[in-house]
């Protein structure tokens, strides 16, 4: 029985790979060799240079996409983007996207960089007569033989005299022959400018226990999601399921794009109002210093990070430091009772502290459920805040210790016993959302002096993103990848950050009218 299931699985899976690649061989067939040139010029960054030059064709370009897991079934955005940006938007409807989900998409999912994305640009205004005039300008320096304007910015490229931060050449040749493209250049440097950087990381984390694989199984996820309650979900995806939200409604973060824009495509999601005389408050807990745990370096960094950006998008921010059980459930209390919620439009709650899966802990080393700091602001227990966004993000370990290195630590402790309730994070009703740094079972990390990965993360598409009125889903699916990216110099340690939620609309913030100063 088991064989026979695990055989209608593979034929499944053959199905389906079979049909990708099909559609694949469709796309190949109308494109031209000028396609090719541009998806190849385009995969720069993707593809290595030796591989690149063996592509013939669009399907070798794919082959490499494939197996570089650039490209997938699942997930065939950048495929989308690439026709996109070289005009074959009539072959988006075989990856069932269409010219506007692509352009809905591409502020948080782009990854065609910005660098890459102007050579293009600018290769498509420079004319042959342009071309050759730049040549001329550089004739001893560029062999000769036949260029086209993709050719010539990609020998540039190769031989080191353009890249991203040194457009000097660049600028002076179309100074010289097209002096209009240097309005695309200063568009170049602005959207640069306003991207934040990565925080680096200093010294390598420790490898992965002898043996693992992998960060976290599907098994491990799927159990998470199924110790969340029920929830009171009013949407398309809990009334086609009898009002209970379902592990996969949950997970809608990871759900392929075009799921995601087909359903938007037939209703707009609304959006929480954010219009009332307050945004309102946000709570910081940073425990640094604790009696029994071992001490957070690098969290202050975190604190002033996430008071910098809430105060900026209009929150009252109120930091506790080093906070024992007893002051967290005053604090608690206090907030819970706050009259200022009745003007609020938002409440959000941060925890900066060790933890362990479910839970966090407080100074003086009490285990305290994520759950029951939820639930002080539930409808029942805080009407003012009932419709409204209540957002938490939690940085803390939800697994087991590890030996740090020097300059990366994890926010992780290693109690004999966790009681199972712990895993209930998600109270019974709308309107939460709960930012877990990692998945249940595994560590979050923190540099001792930049501070964590998943706060860095958030602060920082927090900032690039709200000006671009980017929802705070999307804004948490950019963060996901981001961390997910971020690992030690040998590659061995990564992070994987887990969003649940039971919003019933969108959480877009208003753009405030000040720039955020670093």
């Amino acid at each position: 029985m088991t064989s026979q299931g695990q055989s209608l699985n593979s034929t499944s899976d053959d199905n389906c790979q079979v049909n990708f690649r099909g559609t694949l061989l469709t796309i190949d067939s109308c494109l031209g060799d000028q396609d090719v040139e541009r998806l190849k010029f385009l995969c720069r960054d993707s593809i290595a240079p030796k591989n690149l030059e063996k592509c013939g064709s669009a399907l070798d370009i794919f082959e490499y996409l494939l197996a570089e897991q650039w490209l997938s079934e699942e997930d065939p955005f950048f495929l989308a983007e690439l026709l996109y940006i070289i005009k074959q938007n009539v072959l988006l409807r075989h990856l069932r996207y269409t010219k506007e989900h692509v352009e809905r998409w591409l502020p948080v999912r782009r990854k065609v960089s910005l660098f890459r994305n102007l050579l293009y640009e600018l290769s498509e205004d420079i004319s042959s007569e342009n071309l050759k005039s730049m040549i001329f300008l550089l004739r001893e320096s560029i062999p000769k033989v036949p260029m086209t304007s993709l050719s010539f910015l990609a020998y540039l490229e190769k031989q080191d005299k353009i890249d991203e931060d040194n457009l000097a050449l660049l600028e002076r040749l179309c100074k010289k022959t097209v002096p209009n493209l240097m309005r695309k250049i200063d568009q170049y440097k602005r959207e640069k400018a306003s991207q934040v950087r990565e925080p680096p990381v200093a010294k390598e984390t420790e490898s992965l226990h002898q043996g693992e694989k992998e960060l976290f199984s599907r098994s491990d996820t799927d159990q998470f999601f199924r110790a969340l309650p029920e929830v009171s979900w009013q949407d398309e995806h809990a009334q086609s399921n009898g009002g209970r939200a379902t592990p996969g409604s949950l997970e809608m973060l990871g759900a392929s794009v075009d799921t995601l824009t087909s359903e938007t495509s037939t209703k707009e999601t609304a959006v929480y109002r954010m219009d009332r005389k307050h945004r309102g408050h946000c709570v910081v807990v940073n425990n640094h210093s604790f009696t029994s745990l071992s001490e957070r370096p690098g969290t202050n960094k975190d604190a002033e990070c996430l008071k910098r950006v809430f105060q900026w998008l209009g929150f009252s921010v109120h930091t506790y430091v080093n906070v024992t059980k007893g002051r967290l459930e005053e604090v608690l209390k206090y907030f819970q009772t706050h009259p200022g919620h009745a003007d609020g439009d938002c409440f959000v709650f941060c925890v900066l502290t060790h933890g362990k899966s479910g839970a966090i802990y407080s100074s003086d080393g009490d285990l305290i459920p994520i759950r029951q700091i939820m639930s002080h602001f539930t409808a029942q227990h805080c009407p003012a805040l009932a419709h409204k966004p209540k957002l938490f993000f939690i940085q803390a370990c939800q697994g087991e210790e590890i030996q740090p290195s020097v300059s990366i630590e994890a926010d992780a402790v290693n109690p004999e016993h966790v009681p199972p309730s712990l895993h209930d994070s998600v109270p019974v009703e709308a309107d939460f959302l709960l930012g877990l740094a990692t998945v249940p079972g595994y560590m979050s990390f923190r540099h001792v002096e930049e501070g964590s990965w998943y706060i860095q993360s958030l602060y920082n598409h927090l900032k690039d993103l709200v000006p671009r009125q980017v929802d705070i889903l999307s804004i948490l699916t950019v963060v996901n990848d981001d961390v997910s990216r971020q690992v030690d110099k040998r590659g061995t340690k990564k992070q994987m950050p887990q969003p649940a939620f039971t919003l019933r609309k969108k959480v877009v913030f208003p753009v405030p009218q000040e720039e955020l100063v670093l």
